[in-house]
């Protein structure tokens, strides 16, 4: 039988190594565009649970015949009702659905009625059920957003906003109440 003149070659341990650098580095690429992709997702399912929410407040006022009212903060948003017997506005008691609701940290919105920026407050406003309870006299109080018992609503664009990998979601609202989301990079071209 004849013997082969070569010798068998296997990997040299620093074949082995530099397959290894190179497959952690691919996983660490992946990793990486896969955390933001998903920290967009985070930012449009938020702004996807405010039109829910919204949605649900404009059924409800249909159905109910209420007068509804979204205020918002810089990190948070509530709805309230209008009351037509004392002609004010209060927080809504006892419904879980439309109670305040606290943005995740890293978020913030920013409003805009009829183009115009409006400056929003860390804390929710008093509100005339607030002011009774305090024993102190009714301030004039009226949410940012009017929920219309005949569906009509306060136009509105408000901006969902993550500083920390620029993030960016819009949704605009028509006076019919129709919500729609805004490409934003369509927009700045």
């Amino acid at each position: 039988m004849m013997r082969l003149q070569g010798r068998e070659r296997g990997f040299t341990l620093i074949e082995i190594l530099v397959v290894v650098v190179i497959v952690g580095i691919v996983m660490s690429i992946a990793v990486l565009s896969l955390t933001l992709v998903g920290g967009d997702r985070d930012v449009r399912d938020e702004a996807q649970r405010v039109v829910s929410l919204i949605e649900v407040a404009q059924d409800e006022s249909l159905l109910q015949g209420r007068e509804y009212g979204l205020e918002l903060m810089r990190g948070a948003y509530r709805f309230v009702e209008y009351d037509p017997l004392t002609g004010q506005w209060g927080e809504i008691l006892g419904d879980d659905t439309l109670r305040l609701r606290e943005l995740p940290e890293e978020l913030e919105l920013s409003l805009y009625l009829e183009d115009q920026h409006v400056l929003l407050k860390d804390d929710p406003a008093k509100t005339a059920m607030d002011d009774e309870r305090s024993g102190r006299g009714i301030e004039t109080y009226a949410p940012h957003v009017l929920i219309f018992s005949s569906g009509d609503m306060t136009p509105f664009e408000l901006h969902f906003v993550r500083d920390i990998d620029d993030s960016l979601v819009v949704i605009r609202s028509d006076i019919t109440g129709a919500i729609e989301f805004v490409d934003v990079e369509a927009s700045m071209r």
